[in-house]
């Protein structure tokens, strides 16, 4: 009998506990911020910040030093603003971070594990923190320590795991009181192709069949375009770029790409003096499409210099052409993505938040 009412009185406590998670799903903006500016000293951190960003999936870009930490910081009201306003799940940023703290879940970059723990140990301590009854935090620890893969592991000291249990198990601690919103800040740093997999597998589900929302932050353009359907792009601490990825890839020129067989070189001179424009990559090259035209003269082009074109398609540019194309319109002269996200920049930015005189 008593084991009975402890099972209901477990089982009511749960309910009761999700149910309560449920009273700001309402709220008509994931995130909403006007005019929001930080200033340390002289130094502007965020400037004038507007933005109106849906319940979802969005990925946070910039490059290093662009202001993504400290908006993350901001949005869990850890810090205080200069200027400004803004509200997060419905809870105002300046006076009400407790209870914006209490519906997301943030999975940091840095270490903050205890390895002295074992691991079933460390995700129930993080639940108890965030004011959930150690009957609930312990049945959640058990349910979200499966969720991430880790059952038949939970039980061992966090010292002795991998890096990507490690990482699974922090993902175990920011999900555990089934927040509404996870910021996670890169969630695949040092993980290997399996556990990278397993992770944005996770990341991806919580927001396709769990309702809820996640930002993310991460030097990973194939992991953002994996997880993310929208994306925010900072730039000295002002949104440059707002929108859907699948928006955002028919703002840029349509492009063929065609690998050759010998004769590269000769073949992207062709090109040029035909009058195409034309971007190589090794044996491969991107030639800008004009118009329908445009795949006849590549053809006569491979025919005048007698070179085989062994593929030829139009080409999708990926998240991380846009962020390349973006950054170089901003002053950045550097050539990859990891590259960009830890530079420094080579011009200002334009200051209407526009970007080739093309607002994005």
């Amino acid at each position: 009998m008593n084991h009975s009412v402890g099972w209901l009185k477990c089982l009511f406590e749960q309910l009761l506990f999700r149910w309560s998670r449920l009273t700001s799903l309402n709220s008509d903006w994931l995130i909403e911020a006007k005019s929001l500016t930080k200033n340390y000293g002289p130094h502007v951190a965020l400037d004038n910040v507007d933005i109106q960003l849906p319940h979802g999936s969005i990925g946070l870009l910039g490059p290093n030093g662009a202001g993504k930490s400290t908006l993350i910081k901001t949005l869990l009201g850890l810090i205080q603003i200069t200027s400004g306003e803004g509200t997060v799940l419905g809870h105002d940023i300046r006076t009400e971070g407790d209870a914006i703290r209490s519906k997301i879940g943030y999975m940091a970059e840095y270490d903050t594990l205890n390895p002295d723990l074992n691991a079933v140990d460390q995700v129930r301590y993080s639940g108890e923190l965030l004011g959930m009854s150690p009957v609930v935090a312990n049945q959640r620890t058990h349910e979200v320590m499966e969720y991430v893969g880790l059952r038949d592991q939970r039980y061992r000291k966090i010292g002795t795991f991998s890096t990507g249990m490690q990482q699974s198990t922090k993902l175990a601690c920011a999900i555990i009181h089934d927040p509404e919103l996870l910021i996670v800040d890169e969630p695949s740093n040092g993980l290997d192709q399996e556990h990278r997999g397993f992770m944005l597998d996770t990341l991806f589900n919580i927001v396709k069949d769990g309702g809820r929302s996640i930002l993310m932050s991460s030097h990973l353009m194939d992991d953002v375009q994996i997880v993310c359907d929208r994306v925010i792009m900072i730039h000295k601490g002002r949104v440059v770029v707002h929108r859907r990825i699948e928006d955002l890839a028919r703002q840029i020129d349509r492009e063929i790409e065609i690998s050759v067989w010998g004769g590269a070189s000769k073949m992207e001179q062709e090109l040029k003096d035909s009058g195409l424009t034309v971007r190589r990559l090794g044996r491969i090259m991107r030639v800008l499409r004009e118009d329908e035209s445009t795949v006849d003269q590549i053809l006569s082009c491979a025919a005048k210099v007698s070179v085989q074109i062994r593929q030829m398609e139009e080409y999708e540019p990926s998240l991380e052409d846009l962020f390349l194309l973006i950054m170089d319109k901003l002053g950045y002269g550097t050539r990859s993505a990891s590259e960009l996200l830890n530079s420094t920049p080579s011009s200002k930015v334009l200051g209407d938040g526009s970007i080739g005189g093309t607002s994005l």
